[in-house]
């Protein structure tokens, strides 16, 4: 049975960084995404990451400022935010992704392979 969780959410100053982890058990760490809901708005895609080449793909609001990597190993993907603003206040999901290529703009989500979410707060 597939299970993810994530951790690493909280209340953060802009300016301020933050890591978010997501713990994956019951398959493998093959093709995986970050994605964010804020109040009011549809989720969004922010991250994702193929540990069969490497590949990453940011959306263009966190282009520079967040990075994501993975430790198979671990079973553990991460998400490092920097310079956190206060539009990126939101619940972030890890989520397994289809995989995705680099012509794609991000990556799509599979059904059934969500964590819980965190909170993520950025605020003065």
């Amino acid at each position: 049975q597939a299970q993810l969780v994530e951790s690493g959410g909280g209340l953060v100053q802009p300016g301020g960084s933050l890591r978010l982890s997501c713990v994956a058990s019951g398959f493998p760490l093959d093709y995986m995404g970050w994605f964010r809901q804020a109040p009011g708005t549809e989720r969004e895609g922010v991250s994702c990451i193929s540990n069969r080449n490497g590949l990453t793909k940011y959306t263009e609001s966190v282009k520079g400022r967040f990075t994501i990597s993975s430790d198979v190993a671990k079973n553990t993907v991460y998400l490092q935010m920097n310079m956190l603003k206060p539009e990126d206040t939101a619940v972030y999901y890890c989520a397994r992704v289809s995989s995705f290529t680099t012509t794609q703009r991000l990556c799509s989500p599979r059904p059934g392979y969500w964590g819980e979410g965190t909170l993520v707060t950025v605020s003065s």
